[in-house]
C-alpha cells in the first residue's frame, strides 16, 4: 500500500522537484568547470553559484511543468510517468505558484553573485534562463508543445549552461566551450527523449506536439541512441581539431601547447570516454527497444541520468589533462 502524502508537505515538494532530473543541471556545470580548469581559471565561488542557479532553474522548470501540464490536461489518469504533485493533489495550484516564485527568487539571488565575475551581462543571461523555464511548457507558444523541446534543451542545458559556467570563470568564449556545450546538451536531451518516448500516445491525445509525436515511435527510439553518438562526434571534433592534439603531433611536443606525454594521454583517454559512456548509453537504449511502452520505461530515467553524469565525469577527465 502506497504511503499517503500530505498536501503541501515537504515530501510532496521533494517529489515535485524531481531530484532524479537534477543531473541535467549538474552535468553541464561540471563540464563548464572542467573547461575553466583547462584554461587555468577555475573559481570555486563562481562554480558553486553556477551550480545553485542551474539546479534551482531545473527545479523551477519542473514545478512550472507540473502546474501547467495539469492545467492543460496532460497529466490525466492515463499518465505513464511518475505521478505529478499538482495532478495528484499533493500540492495545490495556489501553493505551487508561490513555490515557483520562491524558487526563482532564490536562484536569482545565487546567480546575482556571478555579476562580480562576469559583469552586468549576467543579469541578461539570468533573465533569459527564467523566461525559458516559463516558456518551456507555458505561455502563448510553449516550446515543449510545439516540437521545440529538444532544441531548447540542447541550447539551454548544453551551450548556455556549459558556456556561461565556463565564461564567468575564464571571461572568454572559444571552440572548447561551443563543442563541449553542444555535446553535453545532446547527452542531457536523451532524458527528454526518453520521457517523450514514454508519453507519446498521451501527448498526442492532449495536443502536446513533441518531436516524437510528430515523427513517430521509431524516430523517437533511434533519436535516443543518436543523441549519444552525436555527442561523442562533437567530442571527437574537439579533441582532434580544437585541443591541439593531431596525429602528426602525438609524439612531438607542441610549443606552448603541452608535450608528447600529454598528447598520448589524451589519445588514450578518448577511447576510454567513448566506451565508458557509449556502452551504458547503448545498453539503456536496448532496454528501451525491448520495453517500447508503458510504465516500465520509468526505470530508465535513473539510468539515463547516471549515463549523463558518466559522460560529464569522463569529459571532465579529458579536459583536465592539459
Amino acid at each position: 500500500m502506497e504511503e499517503e502524502i500530505k498536501q503541501n508537505s515537504l515530501k510532496a515538494w521533494i517529489l515535485a522537484a524531481r531530484p532524479k532530473t537534477w543531473a541535467a543541471a549538474i552535468a553541464p556545470v561540471i563540464v563548464g568547470c572542467a573547461i575553466a580548469f583547462n584554461h587555468f581559471s577555475f573559481k570555486p565561488v563562481a562554480a558553486i553559484c553556477c551550480l545553485l542557479f542551474a539546479v534551482t532553474m531545473q527545479i523551477a522548470a519542473n514545478l512550472i511543468n507540473d502546474l501547467y501540464d495539469f492545467k492543460k490536461g496532460s497529466d490525466g489518469d492515463d499518465r505513464l510517468g511518475p505521478p505529478r504533485a499538482t495532478a495528484q493533489g499533493w500540492i495545490t495550484p495556489k501553493c505551487m505558484k508561490k513555490g515557483i516564485i520562491i524558487d526563482i527568487i532564490f536562484g536569482c539571488l545565487c546567480g546575482s553573485v556571478l555579476i562580480l565575475f562576469g559583469g552586468w551581462q549576467m543579469i541578461l543571461v539570468g533573465i533569459f534562463c527564467v523566461i525559458f523555464a516559463y516558456l518551456y511548457t507555458s505561455g502563448p507558444f510553449p516550446l515543449a508543445y510545439n516540437g521545440l523541446g529538444d532544441l531548447a534543451v540542447i541550447l539551454f542545458f548544453g551551450v548556455i549552461a556549459v558556456g556561461f559556467t565556463a565564461y564567468v570563470q575564464i571571461l572568454n568564449w572559444d571552440n572548447t566551450i561551443t563543442f563541449c556545450g553542444i555535446a553535453t546538451g545532446l547527452v542531457v536531451n536523451a532524458l527528454l527523449v526518453l520521457n517523450n518516448y514514454r508519453d507519446r500516445e498521451q501527448d498526442e491525445k492532449s495536443g502536446k506536439r513533441t518531436s516524437i509525436v510528430l515523427h513517430g515511435e521509431r524516430f523517437g527510439r533511434y533519436l535516443y541512441l543518436f543523441m549519444g553518438i552525436l555527442a561523442i562526434a562533437f567530442v571527437i571534433k574537439y579533441i582532434f581539431v580544437f585541443s591541439y592534439v593531431t596525429i602528426p603531433h602525438i609524439l612531438t611536443p607542441l610549443a606552448g601547447k603541452g608535450n608528447a606525454l600529454i598528447n598520448i594521454t589524451k589519445i588514450i583517454a578518448f577511447p576510454a570516454l567513448v566506451c565508458a559512456y557509449l556502452i551504458p548509453h547503448y545498453m539503456t537504449w536496448k532496454k528501451i527497444c525491448e520495453i517500447k511502452a508503458g510504465k516500465k520505461l520509468n526505470a530508465l530515467i535513473g539510468e539515463t541520468s547516471r549515463n549523463m553524469l558518466i559522460f560529464a565525469t569522463l569529459l571532465t577527465i579529458v579536459l583536465c589533462i592539459r
